[in-house]
């Protein structure tokens, strides 16, 4: 699978970045209240968390009414790059079929941003069920 987009920022201003019919802004300023793209590469992270959720609801047939993830990020200076993520994924379900051991570790395998990031930083999470 290949991805593409097209992205593009004015001076001192803003940036935008367009996938498919979607066009996402971000931050390129210090004093912008969009998204930095820091912050749009952690929600990245949350949102393949959340989709596997849904993927493995459907192959291990168990039943979630939504989910919701917490992630923290932490930052270091020199070299500028995130190196801890830490998160909770709290899933609102009273399915039996849950197996929420073995829906951690296949988000864990399986995810494409999660196994991205966990190659240069440390990432450390868990579920919880609320029924």
């Amino acid at each position: 699978m290949k991805y593409r987009l097209v992205s593009k920022s004015s001076a001192v201003s803003q940036g935008d970045t367009q996938i498919g019919a979607n066009n996402i802004k971000f931050g390129v300023t210090k004093q912008s209240e969009l998204p930095s793209p820091a912050e749009l590469l952690v929600a990245a992270f949350a949102a393949c968390c959340l989709k596997n959720i849904e993927r493995f609801s459907e192959m291990m047939k168990f039943e979630y009414n939504h989910a919701e993830i917490i992630v923290n990020a932490e930052r270091q200076d020199k070299p500028p790059m995130i190196n801890v993520i830490t998160y909770e994924i709290e899933i609102n379900s009273s399915d039996s079929k849950l197996n929420k051991d073995l829906l951690l570790r296949n988000i864990q395998k399986f995810g494409t941003i999660y196994n991205t990031l966990n190659v240069v930083c440390k990432i450390s999470g868990d579920i919880k069920v609320v029924r």
